[in-house]
């Protein structure tokens, strides 16, 4: 705004807030012990704990509190293509019913479909994505059952915490001389804004699949949000 400060807003009532955050793809381990793979960006770290922003009806979230780990790959913005070929496949067979109306399909190599390579973790049995410049080892502590409070949003959705048990990053992203600093200047996250893929520039990245489902259909019938 040129050094000036707006002063005037609208009230709104927006689907979905995916304002910005990186995304992560979730590496956890289905019941025959195969690998699942799924993109997400409702994440954030605080130390080395993280938040994780999850459907209670999805195969990432089943496997994580069935098994207590997962790895989260953060991949960098050279593979939007990767991950935007995960976006509406899940694990999960039958299909849910949420994510049938949506267009997902079940989909059992997720790895073989985006074309990353698997490696199973040093501290856990869950896989690491080799291309994604970082990737964090974690451990379930907490789940959090979210919106108890709302009779729509009740047993929909779970806030999970994970401890981190160990960082892989490539060595092009790392501070010079600075054997356990990634380097901002050469870190270049794949970001999630209103499910539209950026990186660290003004302008998307590439259509995106998930961008191809309308908004409005991330709320359920009926709900308003609270005063």
């Amino acid at each position: 705004m040129h050094g000036t400060f707006a002063t005037q807003s609208i009230q709104i009532e927006p689907a979905i807030l995916y304002l910005g955050t990186p995304v992560v793809l979730i590496g956890t381990c289905n019941e025959d012990g195969s690998y699942n793979l799924a993109p997400m960006s409702s994440a954030w770290w605080l130390g080395w704990r993280c938040m994780l922003g999850l459907a209670c009806n999805s195969k990432t979230t089943a496997n994580l509190t069935r098994t207590g780990e997962c790895v989260l790959n953060l991949p960098s913005a050279d593979l939007v293509g990767a991950v935007d070929s995960l976006a509406r496949t899940t694990g999960s067979d039958p299909v849910p019913p949420s994510k049938r109306m949506r267009g997902y399909r079940h989909e059992k190599d997720k790895f073989g479909l985006c074309g990353l390579t698997a490696a199973r973790g040093d501290t856990v049995a869950a896989p690491r994505a080799l291309q994604c410049p970082v990737q964090i080892e974690a451990k379930l502590a907490y789940v959090h059952e979210m919106a108890q409070e709302d009779a729509v949003w009740r047993g929909n959705i779970a806030a999970i915490e994970v401890r981190v048990t160990r960082v892989h990053a490539h060595p092009q992203v790392m501070m010079d001389g600075e054997p356990n600093r990634v380097d901002p200047d050469k870190w270049r996250p794949l970001i999630m804004s209103f499910q539209q893929f950026y990186g660290l520039t003004p302008k998307k990245l590439q259509r995106s699949e998930l961008g191809q489902i309308p908004e409005s259909m991330y709320k359920p019938p009926g709900w308003r949000p609270a005063a």
